[in-house]
């Protein structure tokens, strides 16, 4: 079981552009299939966006579509989250996953992830 950690959270204006990161130790990310959740304060956690274990899937909330893009840097055991366009209901706790959520049809929920972050906080101001 490997362990994840995000980075790159901050307070950042409407409109403006934020990079998280995860890094992943003791688990090879093209082996598993790896995903973006948050959970704004006082509500549930939901998906983000996910890549499947190849690279060449991507599947987006539709709140999000547009203007985040995830990507996976296989040489340094990586995930992102490119965030642009940041609007004040963006805000929460971001959290990385990985899991074999493509296999079991579970691609955009969080129950296709067993392993999960720490989270890192986004906070957008209007």
């Amino acid at each position: 079981q490997g362990q994840l950690q995000e980075s790159g959270g901050a307070l950042v204006q409407a409109g403006g552009s934020l990079t998280l990161s995860c890094t992943a130790s003791g688990r090879t990310l093209s082996s598993v299939d790896s995903a973006w959740f948050r959970q704004p304060a006082g509500k549930e956690r939901e998906f983000v966006a996910c890549i499947n274990r190849s690279g060449r899937t991507t599947y987006y909330a539709q709140s999000v579509k547009g203007r985040f893009t995830i990507s996976r840097d296989d040489a340094k055991n990586m995930v992102y989250l490119r965030m642009e366009d940041l609007k004040p209901e963006d805000t929460a706790i971001y959290y990385c996953a990985t899991g074999n959520a493509f296999y079991q049809s579970l691609a955009s929920s969080d129950l296709g992830y067993a392993d999960w972050g720490q989270g890192t906080q986004v906070t957008v101001s209007s």
